[in-house]
Parts: C-alpha cells; sequence; structure tokens
C-alpha cells in the first residue's frame, strides 16, 4: 500500500512545496486535481524527477457521464488528460459522474455512463491509465450526485468490464452513505484502484471522528491492495503534527512500524 497526500494539505504552498513534505515524510504520492492549472508540466515532471516523488493522481478536465449529450466533450477531456499524464506519468485518472438529471429514468442515465465509459477504456488501455470513478455522498457533501452507493458503482465498472476502468472508493463518502465500511471494501477490492480517507463527522484528518482507521486499513491491508490510499481531508491541526499522528497512531499498529509500509 502507497500513501499520498492531496493538495491543499499545505495551505497556499504549490505543486513543489507539497512533493518535497512528502518526501520528508516519507510518503509515496500526491494527488493534484486541476492538472490544467499547472504552468509547465515538462517543468513539474523534472521536479519530480528530482524530488523523488510525483503526482499519483489527477483528475479529468470534464465531469458528466450521466447525459450522453456531453459524451463528446467528455472524450476529448479524456485524451487531454490522457496526454497531461503522460508528461508527468501519472497512472490514475479521477472522475465524478455529475448530477441526477430529473425526470430521466435511473437506468437510462446508468447506460449512458456505461456507453462513454466503455468508448474511452480503449484510449486508457494503450495508455496504461486507470480511469477511477467517484461515488460521493449526497447527505452532506454532494446533494444531487449521481453516483453514491459502492453497489451500484460496481454494477457499472462491471458493465463496462475494463481493467482500466475502475473505482475510487473514498471511505468518508461511503460512511456517510452507507457504512458497512469493511465489508464493501474487502469484498469489492478487485474493482478499487485507489482509496481516499478522512474521519467523519467533519472530513478531517483520521482519528478525529468515528471511523477506527487501524481495523479499516488492517482489512485493505489483509486483501493485498497494493494501490494508492489518499489522505483526502481537512486537517485540524498543524499538517505536519497530523501526518506524523497518522503514521505512528494508525499506520505503525497495521505495518508494525512506520518504516514498514515505505
Amino acid at each position: 500500500m502507497k500513501f499520498s497526500l492531496c493538495i491543499g494539505a499545505y495551505g497556499g504552498k504549490d505543486v513543489i512545496y507539497h512533493l518535497e513534505k512528502i518526501k520528508e515524510h516519507g510518503l509515496h504520492g500526491l494527488e493534484y486535481y486541476s492538472w490544467w492549472n499547472l504552468d509547465d508540466l515538462k517543468q513539474i515532471a523534472k521536479e519530480q524527477e528530482r524530488i523523488g516523488v510525483g503526482i499519483s493522481a489527477t483528475c479529468t478536465k470534464f465531469f458528466n457521464l450521466v447525459d450522453e449529450s456531453f459524451r463528446d466533450d467528455y472524450i476529448a477531456g479524456i485524451r487531454e488528460t490522457i496526454e497531461a499524464c503522460k508528461i508527468l506519468n501519472v497512472t490514475s485518472i479521477i472522475s465524478q459522474t455529475g448530477d441526477e438529471l430529473e425526470g430521466v429514468p435511473r437506468e437510462i442515465q446508468r447506460s449512458a455512463m456505461v456507453e462513454t465509459l466503455k468508448r474511452c477504456a480503449p484510449l486508457l488501455e494503450e495508455a496504461g491509465i486507470v480511469l477511477e470513478v467517484e461515488p460521493l455522498n449526497g447527505l452532506v457533501d454532494h446533494y444531487g450526485h449521481f453516483l453514491q452507493r459502492s453497489d451500484e458503482s460496481v454494477e457499472v465498472i462491471d458493465r463496462v468490464d475494463s481493467p482500466n476502468v475502475k473505482l475510487v472508493f473514498d471511505v468518508y463518502h461511503q460512511q456517510v452513505t452507507e457504512g458497512n465500511v469493511i465489508r464493501n471494501a474487502t469484498n469489492y477490492i478487485d474493482r478499487i484502484n485507489h482509496f481516499h480517507i478522512a474521519d467523519n463527522p467533519g472530513r478531517n484528518q483520521p482519528g478525529t471522528g468515528e471511523l477506527n482507521y487501524v481495523n479499516i486499513l488492517r482489512a485493505i491491508k489483509e486483501t493485498g491492495f497494493s494501490g494508492f490510499v489518499g489522505l483526502e481531508g481537512g486537517y485540524t491541526i498543524d499538517t505536519d503534527v497530523a501526518v506524523e499522528q497518522f503514521k505512528q497512531d494508525i499506520l505503525t499498529p497495521v505495518f508494525g512500524s512506520v518504516q514498514s509500509y515505505a
């Protein structure tokens, strides 16, 4: 398992600062969502090589999978994002689904999503990049978002049937939406490429809420999962202190020592 921080973990600091901090903490990557805001992708690639860690995930440029009238825009955004990923050596692209369309049967929207993802799949397979569809909770943070439940998300992935189209399983979102986190995370592990973690309520660093991340991460580890786990949330204390607490209080019990996950 590999661990990443997300852009914004250090407020007001740029991508290079974040990468240097990730290296300092012995973590493995940075999630930088809006790649199109980077001025010089090739220069960032050089800085990644110098520092020794890089961007591990980004987002696609256009988010709407449920409305087939936006299919060409979505695929164009995927093409652009793939080209950026090639420069930055990023192998994961995150995509939300867009909001549910009022008055349109859910199966029509789901089928539109599946068809768009099927058309993207050959592009992703050729590039060796995984597109990660992300369900979000509609109760607290993303009212109206189409894809929320893990079981429906897995159904979509199974219908697309490509090794390069999988899920981001955000533990915070799924706790708000449905609970049953360990069972769903482990049962669906072969469809999951990437985890996001934060505590609930508050969406802050693990250890500030109701989720037992020692047990959750231990269960994920026992599946043999070797992908990224991203700390995607706020911080109630200084970020450096929070990251060190996470390593000592959660990673050490899971892995036996801080060094053993590095």
